[in-house]
């Protein structure tokens, strides 16, 4: 289990035949980010902001950044929310790197709202 910090300092790597986690590893790593949740075999969480506007900017600074770590979620955006899904499709559950771009998601919530907005 790696730290939030030792997370968002990691990097997304390739995992082609290598297993996934197991329900022990995702609940021990699940415990190290407090509002993601397992759901339907992915990570997920809904970051919620005061408008559309609000909302966008964090999508597009989201997608920024799991473009550089080529890994993408699946995103449900409305008007004041946005619900982001990890989940790695190449060893058929969840990895490593769904938990360093969920800490990273955090993050940019954190920069760009605060920690007021949940």
């Amino acid at each position: 289990m790696r730290t939030a910090a030792e997370l968002l300092a990691a990097r997304c790597r390739p995992l082609e035949g290598r297993p996934a986690m197991d329900d022990g590893q995702v609940a021990a790593q699940l415990a190290v980010l407090a509002h993601w949740q397992l759901t339907d075999g992915a990570i997920s969480r809904t970051f919620r902001f005061a408008g559309y506007f609000e909302t966008i900017a964090f999508v597009n600074a989201l997608a920024w950044m799991v473009h550089g770590e080529d890994h993408h979620p699946d995103l449900r955006v409305g008007h004041d929310r946005c619900e982001v899904r990890f989940s790695t499709h190449s060893v058929g559950g969840i990895s490593e790197n769904d938990f360093i771009c969920a800490a990273k998601a955090d993050a940019i919530f954190e920069r760009r709202c605060g920690s007021a907005a949940a």
